[in-house]
């Protein structure tokens, strides 16, 4: 196991490229079993789940290779069993069971695994998978499920989650007849699905908005597409720019899916400037505390609740955090709590009061996005950091040490 060594190097300087989503790419490598023909997505990052995508689409009977950020998928024979070696380590591998449904009529997929953030049960794709005309059994730890050809249906969602809007949208496309789809995640990354599946052929409309409507077709055909940019990424380099009080440029940022990201930033003092291949940020004054709350999108993003709670150490008087998506997202606290920040939890929310510098320590990664948020702080504090058990941080953040590195970041990779 590696973890990372991080000495507090001063401000940060340079130009940051920002890679493909990792949650754009991961629904749309599952949706790749339905097509019939080669595909080619691009701009896919370099991941540990990008990988643990391809292994399970090669056992799944789909051809995969994985080179300089392109992946070829090419489908044969496909086997209808997801196992759990593979499932256990990446919750997005149940989206793979829609797919087997849709083309095969039968699914055997592992119960998913994935960070430990909060329960995030699959009782909502089931229950939308079952409105499409599927049926299942909860067997020895696997999801067992059987069809006889989906029928489109009205689902509406108890809760716009993404990875149930995605699941059931991509097995829609291939049911026969129509599916209106309501309560649906805004997420752009949902939106990168369905522009993917209807490059495949799919007919889906409603874009953007909390109401989907798809028009199942008999067949999906392969295509070339490129997988967005990514905007947790992006975002968490706007922290680092401002956390170490530097500049970076990030080129390829998804800017204008990140309005409530870049709203809170500037709120607290940081300068944002869109260029035409890029956004400059840095810090512009002193900056002050806010309070957030983390909400379904458009609203702020959960996944950068973790960074901006780093920022907000070292802001001028109190902010607060109010996390409404995950019950067990504040695992990052008691770790910056050990570098010298003065954070209280209550319940839901997070209460910081900035303090004028952290310290160094040894530290322990929870989650992905908390690995992100401690390698932040660690950007900031005065001495050196260790950041441990970083294998979460490789499985959501391209080369990290090395972008950051490049922008004057003193930072190690070392056996733990």
């Amino acid at each position: 196991m590696d973890k990372l060594v991080i000495r507090g190097n001063g401000p940060l300087h340079g130009k940051i490229c920002i890679s493909g989503a990792k949650n754009a790419a991961l629904p749309i490598l599952m949706a790749c079993i339905m097509p019939n023909g080669p595909i080619e997505l691009t701009n896919v990052p370099k991941l540990a789940d990008i990988n643990t995508s391809c292994k399970l689409l090669n056992i799944l009977g789909c051809e995969t290779t994985f080179e300089n950020g392109t992946v070829r998928i090419e489908c044969g024979q496909r086997n209808h069993e997801a196992p759990y070696d593979l499932v256990r380590t990446m919750r997005a591998s149940v989206l793979c069971l829609g797919p087997l449904l849709a083309t095969l009529g039968e699914a055997k997929v592992a119960l998913p695994g994935g960070c430990a953030i909060g329960a995030r049960p699959v009782d909502l794709h089931l229950k939308g998978l079952e409105a499409l005309g599927a049926t299942f059994e909860l067997t020895e730890g696997y999801i067992e499920g059987r069809c006889d050809g989906l029928k489109g249906a009205h689902i509406t969602f108890d809760f716009p989650s993404v990875g149930a809007t995605e699941h059931i949208l991509m097995a829609a496309s291939l049911a026969e007849g129509e599916s209106i789809l309501e309560n649906c995640a805004r997420e752009p990354e949902v939106t990168d699905l369905a522009n993917f599946l209807n490059a495949c052929g799919a007919k889906i409309s409603g874009m953007g908005t909390s109401i989907l409507t798809v028009q199942g077709v008999p067949e999906l055909k392969g295509c070339k597409y490129k997988v967005m940019a990514d905007r947790i990424e992006a975002g968490t380099y706007m922290v680092a720019a401002a956390i170490t009080d530097g500049e970076l440029f990030l080129e390829d940022c998804p800017f204008h899916e990140m309005d409530a990201v870049a709203y809170k930033l500037r709120e607290m003092g940081v300068w944002i400037h869109e260029k035409p291949t890029g956004v400059l940020v840095r810090r512009g004054t002193e900056l002050v505390g806010v309070d957030v709350n983390t909400r379904p999108h458009p609203g702020y993003p959960t996944d950068m609740q973790a960074q901006i709670t780093a920022l907000m150490c070292l802001a001028k008087g109190a902010s607060t955090v109010e996390e409404n998506i995950f019950e067990n997202r504040f695992m990052h606290v008691m770790e910056m709590v050990r570098m010298g920040a003065d954070i209280r939890i209550k319940g839901r929310t997070a209460m910081i009061r900035g303090v004028d510098r952290l310290m160094g320590a040894p530290v322990m990664a929870s989650d992905l996005r908390a690995s992100a948020s401690l390698v932040l702080a660690g950007l900031a504090a005065k001495g050196t950091t260790e950041v441990r058990r970083i294998y979460h941080l490789d499985r959501g953040y391209e080369n990290i040490e090395q972008k950051l590195n490049g922008a004057g970041a003193d930072i190690r990779r070392e056996k733990q």
